[in-house]
């Protein structure tokens, strides 16, 4: 008989199935959690993207679209970035999704063996998705606040660097990037002829600064945006990207053999999503951030996060994967930090939840430290 185990690609098994997913089952078993663990907007969709949406699918536009987006879209999009960023050579597309929009684009750049740098702790896709096109991740830690050291990156670039993957604000920290930052970075790979991808989906959630972006220092600056953080969008798959025309157009080549195409029926509720004012959304959240901070500075050591919707405070004792076990043990769902990292200190708290969940979870979390 055969082993279907045999056909697995080597590919396939450099790296295991998301830990977060672990956690979500554990969550499955549980009747009532209080639940700080999950990475999207606790608010729902806008209305008028919803019916903006199902006026699509009525009129029928639930067809293929064009695999860079439909036109209403592209050229609003681009409309906007040209209108932002002023540059000669900048063209954006519509992915499946910002993760598409990143699968895309370690497809269109990397080889087998070229090393790509990645800031530790990284989005939990950015490893294995390197693996999977058989890049070498290069981890440059920034542990203990979460800052960009340019002397480690610099340390880091060999002959064989040929991306550097930054994301502001981070997920899992909710770091947001300060302009010298930022602006470093972007000097360092024009410098040095890198790459540069710039992962700005938390980028409407910035608290106590301004979102600052590398393409407003190094024009070859390739940015991934989306809707699914914005406008609570997770499942409707629809983000977009922007850089140097000749890489934009492999990933349109690339999208056409795998993706296809973004939802059309979503990509029409993304054009409506454009004009919807959010900012009450954006105040919401940074008073829960303060509201989770004010709660557990006296029992956590953190860095107080500047955007997205999470804080990574580092554990009292023992690992962040205990401590979590722990937390579970009362009902408590938040992900482990070494899901996110080589180090396992920390844990991810997400405070994109009802003021309610908050409040109870910190009362658990406090009881965790003080027994």
């Amino acid at each position: 008989m055969s082993d279907p185990a045999a056909w697995i690609s080597e590919r396939s098994q450099c790296f295991d199935s998301s830990g977060i997913r672990k956690v979500f089952d554990l969550a499955a078993k549980l009747e009532n959690p209080v639940n700080l663990s999950i990475g999207q907007p606790d608010f729902d969709v806008p209305d008028s993207v919803k019916h903006a949406c199902i006026e699509a699918i009525q009129q029928g536009k639930n067809a293929y679209s064009p695999s860079q987006g439909i036109g209403p879209l592209r050229s609003e999009l681009q409309a906007r970035i040209d209108k932002r960023f002023e540059h000669e050579d900048r063209e954006a597309f519509v992915s499946s999704g910002t993760s598409g929009g990143l699968v895309l684009t370690v497809l269109s750049l990397v080889n087998p063996g070229d090393e790509v740098v990645i800031f530790d702790p990284y989005f939990v896709m950015y490893v294995p998705l390197v693996q999977l096109v058989g890049g070498v991740p290069v981890l440059v830690d920034t542990y203990p606040d979460f800052r960009i050291d340019l002397d480690k990156v610099e340390s880091v670039i060999t002959d064989k660097t040929k991306l550097i993957l930054f994301n502001s604000p981070g997920n899992p920290t909710g770091i947001a990037a300060s302009k010298e930052e930022v602006q470093g970075l972007a000097q360092l790979a024009a410098d040095k002829n890198i790459a540069l991808l710039s992962d700005e989906i938390y980028s409407q959630f910035v608290y106590d600064d301004q979102a600052h972006t590398p393409a407003d220092y190094n024009p070859n600056t390739i940015v991934i945006d989306g809707f699914s953080k914005s406008h609570a969008m997770t499942g409707w798959r629809v983000g977009w990207v922007h850089g140097p025309s000749e890489v934009i157009q492999t990933m349109i080549k690339l999208q056409q053999y795998s993706f296809v195409c973004a939802p059309q029926p979503a990509q029409w509720a993304g054009l409506a999503a454009l004009d919807v004012e959010m900012t009450q959304y954006q105040v919401d959240y940074r008073r829960k951030r303060d509201m989770l901070v004010a709660g557990l500075k006296d029992d956590f050591e953190f860095t107080e996060p500047g955007g997205a919707f999470y804080l990574f405070p580092k554990v009292p004792a023992g690992t962040g994967t205990e401590f979590v076990t722990k937390a579970i043990e009362k009902d408590l769902l938040i992900i482990p930090g070494s899901i996110f990292s080589s180090q396992d200190s920390h844990v991810r708290i997400s405070y994109a939840a009802p003021d309610a969940t908050i409040e109870k979870g910190i009362d658990i979390l406090k009881g965790l430290v003080r027994g």
